[in-house]
């Protein structure tokens, strides 16, 4: 970020009284919300702007004792003043803060210096409350840590060319615009990688299944197996490790016995392997079948992500595994994440079946009207579902299920008021309705 053009963004905030609040919505991203319009500070290190952006999303709910201090001083709080740093890269964001004994300013500090690009709030005397990123005497003279007083940044005298912007919203607007249109190919890239590397694993199950004729071949002989060790077991030993024995053919035969069975349970572990197989072979249609639908399924993520216009949308498809991991849970089921509420989306008829059961009373599910479809499932917790989080999880819904382009109606309502029938049919009850346009 330039200088002069840092002082042009200063001079249009100027306009503001008031700010809403203040947020991060990404891991580098604060969302200044000043009621009437929503300015974004981009603070990566090497790479900091700011930027507008109508369409930005919430990726999750920060905690942190940064984001703790942006909430209890920058909500619905009056600007003393917005102004740019005449020698640095550095915007101050001062607001003041009353109570009934007296009044405080704080100021948030906006730092796009390389490396060193940072977020800082400090109070009136330029101690620090909170940062975006800590800073210790090891890495920097200048240490930024809760409590420590804030040095100044030695002057230095940066030559720039003058800049022209005629209309700063449009600027801002095509600043992310630029920036996102070179991360959309390299995220892209990355994201089908992945989704390919699952398709081809499961392509690979697929075609290692073994046959009908294989698996009632192997049941067989198991069996055969179990019953020559029943008619001989008086002659074995109970130290003996395998068996030498005629057929019921009278052909030579040697069976080497499993290890860790002991020699009078032999028949009966050869017999339950040749029940187990026989049951797979029965089952084999449905595991073919549930394959099948899975490798769909990624398919059209991957489609998804193809059509993605923006790195958020396929985020949201295909988030970060650090989301998954931090979470610390297993699921069989294909898992979302829209805001902070989690998503769960049926591969196949039976994790369809599957998500009614385990679904709550108060979960949201969802399913295309009149038409089969995946279903969707969000997890409530007992909080009320915002209409953006709803929209999303419609769009989802669809997208999963069909893909030719139209317009499509997608019920939703409490998983209470949703009856199984067979299969995957169902009935509902007290249901609303969103069109969603694919």
């Amino acid at each position: 970020m330039k200088l002069k053009e840092l002082g042009l963004i200063a001079n249009y905030l100027q306009k503001h009284q008031f700010i809403k609040r203040v947020r991060r919505v990404d891991d580098n991203i604060i969302e200044c919300d000043f009621f009437d319009e929503k300015i974004y500070f981009f603070m990566q290190k090497q790479n900091g702007f700011i930027f507008k952006n109508d369409t930005m999303r919430v990726s999750k709910v920060y905690k942190a004792p940064f984001d703790m201090m942006l909430a209890k001083y920058f909500t619905k709080a009056k600007i003393a003043s917005i102004q740019a740093s005449p020698t640095d890269r550095v915007l101050f964001v001062k607001v003041e803060t009353s109570s009934s004994y007296k009044t405080n300013f704080f100021t948030l500090r906006f730092e796009f210096m390389g490396r060193n690009t940072n977020a800082i709030i400090v109070d009136e005397k330029n101690i620090v409350v909170e940062a975006l990123r800590h800073v210790d005497g090891s890495s920097s003279f200048r240490i930024i840590q809760p409590g420590k007083k804030l040095l100044m940044i030695p002057p230095k005298k940066i030559d720039e060319c003058d800049i022209g912007i005629e209309d700063i919203q449009k600027h801002l607007y095509s600043i992310y615009k630029d920036f996102e249109s070179k991360q959309l190919k390299q995220l892209k890239n990355q994201k089908i990688k992945q989704i390919e590397k699952k398709i081809d694993a499961l392509k690979q199950k697929y075609e290692n299944l073994e046959s009908e004729e294989e698996l009632q071949a192997k049941a067989n002989r198991y069996e055969t197996d179990a019953n020559i060790v029943l008619a001989n077991l008086h002659k074995i030993k109970p130290y003996d490790t395998k068996l030498k024995a005629l057929d019921f053919e009278g052909k030579e035969v040697e069976i080497v016995f499993p290890k860790g069975v002991k020699i009078h349970r032999v028949s009966d572990y050869l017999f339950k392997k040749a029940k187990r197989l026989r049951q797979k072979f029965e089952n084999l249609h449905i595991e073919r079948d549930s394959l099948k639908e899975k490798i769909a399924f990624y398919e059209r993520l991957k489609q998804m992500v193809e059509e993605s216009n923006s790195c958020s949308e396929i985020e949201m498809l295909v988030p970060k595994r650090g989301r998954s991991s931090a979470k610390k849970e297993k699921s069989e089921f294909e898992t979302f994440w829209i805001e902070d509420f989690k998503i769960f989306v049926g591969r196949n008829s039976t994790e369809n079946q599957k998500l009614l059961k385990v679904a709550k009373a108060n979960d949201i599910w969802m399913h295309i009207k009149d038409m089969p479809s995946a279903h969707c499932i969000i997890k409530t917790n007992k909080q009320q579902i915002p209409k953006r989080v709803l929209e999303q999880a419609a769009k989802l819904c669809v997208d999963f299920s069909v893909t030719y382009a139209g317009n499509y109606l997608v019920d939703y309502t409490q998983r209470k008021n949703v009856t199984p029938k067979e299969g995957s049919n169902v009935l509902y009850v007290k249901y609303n309705t969103i069109l969603v346009k694919k």
